[in-house]
């Protein structure tokens, strides 16, 4: 287990199931364990301090469009996702914000 301190940079905008932070110009996408919990969909720009795992997986393409629709991003930004990713995940089992 882990703890990561950071600024929340996204949040999905349709119900608040996960987040994203940047370490290092390196994104962090944060799920919650087990859907347990979501975080408030306008606390973009706080502080959070998370306890939980980071792991690295690669992400479909599906996925990514999936993402970035949740986020709120064009149809545009979303049409120029055509490659999978690898990213960098953390499995958040609490969050506190700020």
């Amino acid at each position: 287990h882990a703890k990561v301190l950071g600024e929340i940079e996204g949040i999905c905008q349709v119900k608040g199931c996960w987040m994203t932070m940047n370490d290092q110009e390196k994104e962090l996408h944060i799920k919650f364990k087990d859907y347990g919990f979501f975080v408030p969909m306008d606390a973009t720009g706080k502080k959070a301090i998370m306890n939980g795992y980071a792991f690295r997986e690669v992400t479909s393409v599906a996925d990514l469009q999936h993402l970035a629709e949740d986020a709120g991003k064009s149809k545009e930004e979303i049409a120029a996702i055509t490659e999978p990713r690898e990213q960098l995940k953390f499995l958040a089992s609490g969050v506190y914000i700020e």
